[in-house]
């Protein structure tokens, strides 16, 4: 049995989760539905497993792994997300969670991620480990998305879902020119000439 807070922004999937969690005789101490309260209550509740959405407001998912990575408690990561694996198990991989699941795999392996995160291993997609290689195109995408940092990720997923910089700045706590430099460093990044290009570039690699 072990102590479980949910982090997810969508009302149905936590109470889905809750419910799954409980049959399995696990405890839910908690749910947020940002990344501001999940590290507010990750510092109250201490729990032992953390199941995070890495798409919530308030602080993207993977900050918020960073962050209470940092915290050094004794406690797993466990990401359930709608995001590409191949695009971002490894980033939260590499921010210190210890799982990674998405949605569209059903209970069942949500189930038998909790299982072995629970029990001292890690759990990701084999697809997510090695490189996939698909066209040329798709490829040199991937390389590109590769080289962007956790917070230019997160700027150019809000970017592509019409957030205005005042609204990235707000979500992500960081001022207007931090987001402007942002958005620079993606256009140079990503071979891009406009915000145009970016949106696209977000849409072609289901980023959004």
């Amino acid at each position: 049995m072990s102590k479980v807070l949910i982090v997810d922004d969508h009302p149905v999937i936590r109470m889905a989760m809750r419910v799954l969690l409980e049959k399995e005789c696990h405890v839910v101490v908690g749910e947020a539905d940002n990344g501001v309260d999940a590290l507010s209550m990750v510092k109250d509740l201490v729990p032992d497993l953390v199941v995070l959405d890495i798409g919530i407001p308030r602080l993207d998912g993977l900050e918020v792994i960073s962050r209470i990575s940092a915290f050094d408690l004794p406690l797993k990561i466990l990401v359930l997300t709608g995001q590409s694996a191949s695009l971002f198990a490894m980033r939260c991989m590499q921010a210190g969670a210890s799982g990674f699941v998405c949605k569209q795999g059903g209970l069942a392996e949500l189930i038998s991620a909790v299982s072995a995160v629970v029990a001292g291993y890690n759990y990701f997609p084999s697809t997510a480990i090695r490189q996939t290689r698909r066209n040329n195109g798709q490829l040199d995408d991937q390389e590109l998305i590769q080289r962007l940092s956790d917070r230019e990720m997160a700027v150019l997923q809000y970017l592509a879902n019409g957030y205005s910089n005042k609204e990235i700045s707000e979500q992500m706590f960081i001022s207007n020119k931090t987001v402007s430099t942002y958005k620079t460093r993606l256009l140079l990044k990503l071979n891009a000439h406009s915000l145009v290009d970016l949106i696209e570039f977000a849409k072609r690699n289901a980023l959004v």
